[in-house]
């Protein structure tokens, strides 16, 4: 299978959901939501860049890949071309 790799700024509040399929604390329409940019960018991982201490270093954006303006972080995406 064709991979693709990027880099996007993924919404802090979302990881949990994202990496570990913890849906607590967010709302039906964030999973809803979640779920669709993971189906239409046939995203298979989505993995936060840490430093060499395994931080993360989020940081606030007013338009983010989904959802309204958030604290982000970087994260590795591998998608299906």
């Amino acid at each position: 299978m064709d991979y693709q790799r990027t880099i996007k700024a993924v919404p802090t509040w979302a990881l949990c959901y994202i990496i570990n399929g913890d849906s607590e604390g967010i709302s039906e329409e964030e999973t809803a939501e979640i779920n669709q940019w993971l189906t239409d960018l046939k995203i298979d991982i989505v993995s936060p860049i840490t430093d060499s201490e395994g931080n993360w270093s989020p940081y606030f954006k007013a338009y983010p890949i989904f959802g309204k303006g958030a604290e982000v972080v970087d994260c590795n995406i591998l998608m299906r071309k």
